[in-house]
């Protein structure tokens, strides 16, 4: 009796307790708040080892957090390496490998921002992008409307120690209702979510959904240590979940805008309303007919999405009526029970929803045309493999090396020039240059760099387009002359390169070295070696650069398969021979086409000696070229029936065949029996019947003898194919297409290796030895452009081959003046290439547990030219400032002190057309595809870049400028760019001086031509 009478005393005291404990939360208030003081982060130097990335959650996903760790493998493979991140304590880090959220202040408005060099702000997005400050800012109405329909307790002051995230009536009535549906009973569910496990749940949890007992337990848990990080008391905790529910709260998406977060952006999307007018309508009160409409509809707007946030993509699309229904009722609820005075409900009652119509009034939600601001957005995208959408909205700060303001100017000038009469200013009118109706068809591209100890930075990036397209980066351009620059670099290091295998021998020794007789470049090396073996290095490169090559046009050139002649930009230099000094800075083409060929023949014969290859009919190499020569030519002509073929069905690449064959009945037959070999007769003279004219019928002995003379077998697919006159490669695969309708190119290549062979056999059997050794003497070229191909990339050419021609050392391969640029910082940081760097800091999650921040890797310096063989080229290219095709230049750019700026550079034009050319090598038609002229420069001591001027299509054949165009654009941005080239000064302190052009009243007469070709200073109002 005494040990129930206990039972009964101890049970009523426990109950009394737990009663308590859930009024009060004392308990649980001291403990978890202890708890949560454990669980802390602290950013560290270096990568951590002491962090867990969530896997899942919407928000987590949007902000970027479960994607730190792919990213972190992208920068790593793009040269970045983790400066700082978070690390987590044990406690924190044992309470997230459990499943739990890490308790920290989450962001309720993040987005990219892109800082520009100097750490001012160049591009913000938020999102969302409306919201509450602070819990002050909410209208007492919208506060109280809420509270009443989610959570009616969470403000209560008289519990301080309150636990947001349990509402143990409304707890128990959940449970209650769910097991009550376990049972089969027909009493409706009810939900015992409250505002703090929401929020857990479309943050954090999978796809934002409670999806079993354990994720709402994860929910409550993680909510509750949350709720006491600051303490036991939680009144403020409680007041930021109503203010974080307001402004994150998800609402579905929209079209034309994407993902709706929040209140104040939700009324926006949704119903076009202004969140700012909307809450001093409903902050100030309901006191006045005059708005009593618009206050009413207000409100109206408000309850309907707080219903919404229950089925948002339902209420916001196919179920507005069902919204409307609700949003009454709640209205008359909220009357009846005095959370919102009468007349305001009574007006809102009155109103009806009004959607937003996507198709009258969509989103505008275009960025400003800003080049920098693209750039950096599209290399960010690119390095993390983002869509601008999903860019946009990461958690993430980043720094480009832009300069904003000379960004903007630069960008300003260049759209400038399509004023005629800016232009005449400028000087950009007259002979080779623009004419005053066409100044505004002309596009710029200009790109500056700067020379810094860990990479060259990008400053200026900007044309005159408007356009997201970025011809310095993203374009292939024959640039012309500006090849000329890659062809020197590899022959000066060519140079160097026999010089440091021989430098050193004696003069006996060096007689004894035995050389190709066509390799004259190592030839002439060995020689002056031998006249002076301690010659050193920068005096055979300074030797090197006075060797003559003519400039005669007279001359045929076997390449690129054929023989081709080529010709100087002016006649009067046809009779010259010039040294390789004077040929850079007169540019002058035929120099440099001899002296590609030196190069072609150093890299053919200088490991092994292959002109026996050439006069030996029976040398064992020679057939090993044929087949390369063989594969080569048999991948060139599948590729072109591969793209003639592969966006059809099996039907349509048939009939495409079908219709380009001059049909026959024998044709037909070879076709039809190497395509489908196992059709019967009736099948085989079905398709005879069907694509023979209707005059050539056929009698059934005639298709018998046609269908057994062109079995499978009797003829092999050379001799097929010459029957049906199509190359025997598209009779194979479109065979192969039709058995197999899905193959990649790659495959059909890796099927036809023995096709290929085939079809050129003929090559091993002729009698005419010149065949051979034409062919083999094409694929001795391709080899030796492979490597000049190679040696090129090594200098940051940015294509993945050249084309194997002579025509390569004026521009046939194609080049970008970004690529070029890198070279010219190469030539200038005395052979070292740096990273070209445009983003330099990436901050990932800042104040976050995930904190990540990124910078480029040290040590990503590498020598890729001898300095001696920099020094040369430097000096080369100040020549042809001096007095050479950039001479317009000479002498315009000063620093502030006025002493001069050492430059330099290379000009080069291209006219690129496509032309028809008849067997007698006469043009049947030109069609011209652009015209482009480059200046690729260095000014000063650590700025170099480009300037392009282009203009594409068939409009381009009306101009006649060239790379004097500009060099006078250049000329004309001295007053732009002299403040920030000091040396040692850097770009990004702000300049002291500002500068005007004149205006349009006071523009001054373009500056006369002088008989060298070069211009007077160009007059320019400096204030």
């Amino acid at each position: 009796m005494t040990l129930a009478l206990l039972l009964v005393v101890f049970g009523v005291s426990l109950a009394t307790l737990l009663v308590a404990e859930a009024k009060t939360s004392h308990f649980q208030a001291q403990e978890l708040s202890r708890y949560a003081s454990t669980l802390r982060y602290s950013l560290e130097t270096g990568r951590s080892t002491q962090i867990l990335f969530p896997q899942h959650g919407p928000f987590d996903q949007r902000l970027g957090y479960t994607l730190l760790p792919e990213l972190e493998s992208r920068l790593n493979n793009r040269g970045y390496e983790i400066a700082e991140q978070a690390r987590f304590t044990p406690a924190l880090l044992d309470y997230t490998r459990r499943g739990f959220f890490p308790p920290y202040a989450e962001k309720t408005q993040a987005g990219l921002i892109i800082e520009e060099c100097r750490g001012d702000s160049f591009y913000e997005f938020r999102h969302p992008q409306r919201q509450y400050a602070n819990f002050e800012a909410i209208p007492p109405v919208i506060l109280q409307v809420l509270l009443f329909i989610e959570n009616r307790h969470l403000l209560n002051e008289s519990t301080p120690y309150a636990n947001p995230a349990v509402d143990w009536p409304r707890f128990t009535r959940a449970a209650m209702s769910q097991v009550g549906r376990a049972l089969d009973l027909s009493e409706q569910s009810a939900g015992g979510s409250t505002l703090a496990t929401q929020v857990e749940k479309y943050r954090h949890s999978p796809r934002g959904l409670t999806y079993s007992p354990m994720e709402k337990l994860r929910q409550m848990v993680s909510a509750s240590v949350r709720s006491y990080r600051h303490g036991p008391q939680t009144m403020t905790a409680r007041q930021d979940v109503a203010l974080d529910y307001l402004n994150t709260v998800p609402l579905s998406a929209a079209p034309g805008y994407g993902e709706v977060h929040g209140l104040g952006d939700g009324l926006w999307v949704w119903f076009g309303a202004d969140f700012d007018t909307l809450n001093r309508r409903l902050a100030i009160g309901f006191d006045g007919v005059d708005e009593r409409a618009e206050t009413g509809l207000a409100l109206r707007q408000v309850v309907a999405l707080m219903i919404a946030q229950r089925r948002p993509s339902w209420y916001l699309a196919s179920g507005k009526q069902a919204l409307e229904e609700l949003t009454d009722s709640h209205l008359r609820l909220l009357r009846q029970e005095g959370v919102v005075p009468y007349d305001l409900a009574q007006a809102a009652l009155e109103q009806r929803l009004s959607f937003r119509n996507f198709g009258t009034s969509p989103f505008d939600l275009r960025n400003e045309p800003d080049k920098g601001i693209q750039m950096a957005r599209q290399r960010l995208g690119g390095m993390l493999g983002m869509s601008f959408y999903d860019l946009d909205r990461l958690d993430l700060r980043a720094s480009t090396t832009l300069h904003a303001d000379l960004q903007r100017d630069a960008t300003r000038y260049l759209h400038r020039l399509a004023d005629p009469d800016f232009a005449a200013e400028i000087g950009l009118l007259g002979d080779r240059l623009l004419s005053r109706e066409r100044t505004q068809d002309v596009r710029y591209s200009f790109t500056l760099f700067e020379r810094s100890e860990d990479g060259f930075r990008v400053r200026v990036q900007t044309d005159n387009t408007d356009q997201p397209f970025d011809i310095n980066q993203s374009s292939k351009l024959e640039l012309g002359s500006t090849a000329k620059l890659r062809v020197l670099a590899t022959y000066l290091e060519m140079v160097a390169e026999v010089h440091g295998r021989h430098a050193g021998k004696s003069a006996e020794a060096l007689r004894a070295i035995e050389t190709d007789r066509q390799d004259t470049l190592s030839r002439w090396v060995l020689d002056r070696l031998i006249e002076n073996p301690e010659l050193s290095l920068d005096t055979l490169l300074g030797m090197a650069m006075e060797r003559r090559y003519s400039a005669s046009p007279a001359e045929a050139f076997f390449t690129g398969g054929g023989r081709h002649t080529f010709s100087n930009f002016r006649r009067e230099d046809n009779g010259r021979n010039p040294t390789l000094s004077e040929a850079m800075r007169e540019s002058l083409n035929l120099p440099f086409i001899r002296l590609m060929r030196d190069l072609v023949r150093y890299s053919t014969h200088h490991a092994e000696h292959r002109s026996q290859v050439l006069e030996n009919d029976s040398d064992p190499r020679r057939e090993e070229y044929l087949r390369l020569f063989a594969d080569r030519e048999g991948r060139t002509f599948l590729q072109r029936f591969w793209r003639k073929y592969r966006n059809q069905d099996s039907e349509a690449r048939l009939v495409t065949f079908l219709e380009g064959l001059n049909v026959s009945a024998p044709r037909l037959a070879a076709v039809h029996r190497y395509l489908f070999p196992e059709a019967d007769l009736e099948t085989f003279h079905a398709f005879l019947v069907d694509w023979l004219p209707n005059g050539n019928r056929l009698s059934e002995r005639e298709v018998a003898a046609l269908y057994e003379r062109y079995a499978p077998g009797n003829f092999n697919l050379t001799d097929q194919g010459y029957v049906a006159r199509v190359h025997p490669l598209e009779l194979w695969l479109l065979g192969y297409l039709l058995d197999y309708p899905e193959a990649s190119f790659g495959e059909a290549v890796a099927a036809s290796a023995e096709e290929r062979q085939e079809v050129y056999g003929w090559l091993f059997r002729t009698r005419h030895r010149s065949a051979r050794d034409v062919r083999i003497r094409t694929m001795l070229e391709v080899e030796a452009f492979l490597d000049i191909h190679e040696r090129w990339q090594r200098l940051g050419y940015p294509f993945a081959h050249l084309v194997p021609s002579l025509a390569t050392a004026v521009g046939t391969s194609g080049d970008r003046p970004a690529a070029l640029a890198e070279l010219m910082g190469i030539i200038l940081n005395d052979g070292v290439k740096l990273p070209t760097l445009r983003i330099d800091e990436l901050h990932f999650a800042a104040d976050t547990p995930y904190e990540t921040r990124f910078v480029p890797a040290y040590g990503q310096a590498q020598r890729v030219m001898r300095s001696e063989v920099a020094t040369v080229l430097r000096e080369t290219l100040s020549q042809v400032v001096e007095g050479g095709t950039a001479r317009r230049l000479q002498g315009s750019f000063s620093l502030e002190d006025g002493s001069p700026l050492v430059l330099g550079g290379k000009t080069g034009t291209g006219n690129n057309r496509i032309e028809t050319v008849s067997r007698s090598g006469q043009v049947t038609s030109s069609l011209a595809r652009n015209r482009t002229a480059t200046f690729v420069f260095y000014l000063g001591d650590d700025h170099f870049g480009t300037l392009t001027a282009f203009v594409s299509g068939s409009a381009s054949d009306d101009f006649r400028f060239t790379s004097a165009l500009p060099v006078q654009v250049l000329k004309g941005m001295e007053p732009i760019l002299r403040p920030y080239l000091a040396p040692g000064v850097g770009t990004c302190p702000p300049p002291q001086t500002e500068y005007h052009f004149a205006d349009d009243g006071e523009a001054v007469q373009p500056p006369a031509e002088s008989d060298d070709g070069s211009s007077s200073s160009l007059s320019v109002a400096l204030r």
